[in-house]
């Protein structure tokens, strides 16, 4: 197998369908609620006939959570709410229906994938179907060692294409993506920062779970010497998410950039994902057409990130918790859109005048 550029998803990535969505405007001015009147709505419903390639846009129907799961050794550091190592947890607990987003994708009626990217547990402590996708064991402590081994990372990364590939093959025509992971925010951070050339203090946030400061302080002190190691490698995604990244934001990398290739459009959630997306547009600068910022995490990383790449998020209700929560919370509006520009009247055409003698 030859070896994975990333650059090479540049030439393989296009751009929703600009003619679709000027007919989708013209659409939008004869529907017989004025123009403007559903705000942000009218765009998100042009956005989506574009991904679709279709006038009407065709409604949701088949989305799906997908959420990449790993631990990162820099837990070990006591920079995250959580124990390190203690993100089987959560994973069980979506399982099983007790967190967050499986209370919403409940009450929607979404179907959740989770997928082991990189849970430092035994396997037999989670259902085959998740674990058998692991590329290893936890992820390297990011200040001192690499995430991953270049192997490891470019495993990683075709296992998000797989994910992707199935997905679209299995007719999802919308995905949200989490991520499940204990220390998950500082690699997210230490690549934001790497990619848009900022001091880690900049970039430093609280996490999902929420530390106090001297857990900040500690974590700020491993992003900076994250960065050190990061910075040699910028010109490289591959080597950069091994050094920095880990086993789950490589994957979770790769799925985004293989969605956009097979036009699957992506709601976003919080830092982590976003601290992909971006890796993914170093590769390919046409992939953020693709995706949705789905909710403002709080995470300073993540408003750096989406900036970067022009998304603005649809909603800011001051959800932390993770797990691809607050871009499921905003899937209602983008099925919304979909619904309104399908299925709203257009204006009667004016009759036409008798012609005189």
């Amino acid at each position: 197998m030859s070896r994975l550029n990333l650059d090479d998803f540049s030439d393989l990535i296009e751009r929703p369908d600009s003619g679709t969505r000027r007919d989708a405007e013209e659409r939008r001015e004869r529907l017989t609620v004025p123009p403007g009147a559903l705000g942000r709505l009218d765009e998100l419903g042009e956005w989506l006939a574009a991904a679709q390639g279709t006038v009407p846009v065709r409604p949701i129907e088949r989305p799906r959570v997908v959420l990449f799961a790993g631990d990162h050794g820099v837990a070990k550091l006591d920079v995250s709410g959580r124990p390190a190592g203690g993100t089987h947890e959560l994973v069980r607990a979506v399982l099983d229906g007790a967190s967050p987003v499986a209370v919403l994708a409940r009450r929607m009626n979404v179907p959740v994938r989770v997928v082991d990217a990189g849970v430092d547990c035994d396997p037999e402590l989670l259902p085959a179907d998740v674990v058998r996708h692991r590329v290893r064991r936890g992820s390297g402590r990011i200040d001192i060692e690499d995430a991953l081994t270049p192997e490891e990372a470019e495993r990683a990364v075709r296992l998000g294409m797989a994910i992707a590939d199935e997905e679209a093959d299995s007719g999802t025509d919308l995905v949200v993506l989490g991520d499940l992971s204990v220390g998950g925010t500082t690699p997210a951070s230490a690549l934001i920062a790497a990619l848009c050339g900022t001091d880690a203090s900049v970039v430093t946030g609280r996490g999902g779970a929420g530390i106090d400061d001297l857990a900040w302080m500690r974590k700020c002190a491993a992003i900076r010497d994250a960065l050190r190691r990061a910075r040699p490698v910028l010109g490289d995604q591959l080597e950069l998410l091994a050094a920095v990244g880990g086993a789950d934001l490589a994957a979770t990398t790769g799925f985004l950039l293989q969605s956009a290739v097979r036009r699957v459009p992506v709601i976003l959630d919080g830092v982590v994902s976003a601290a992909c997306a971006l890796v993914a547009q170093r590769a390919a600068f046409r992939a953020p057409d693709w995706w949705l910022a789905g909710q403002v995490s709080g995470e300073p990383a993540q408003s750096k990130a989406l900036d970067r790449m022009a998304l603005n998020p649809l909603l800011d209700h001051g959800v932390t918790v993770g797990e691809g929560t607050g871009a499921l919370l905003a899937l209602p509006l983008v099925q919304a859109a979909a619904a309104f520009a399908a299925e709203l009247p257009e204006k009667p055409l004016p009759e036409e005048q008798p012609q005189e003698d």
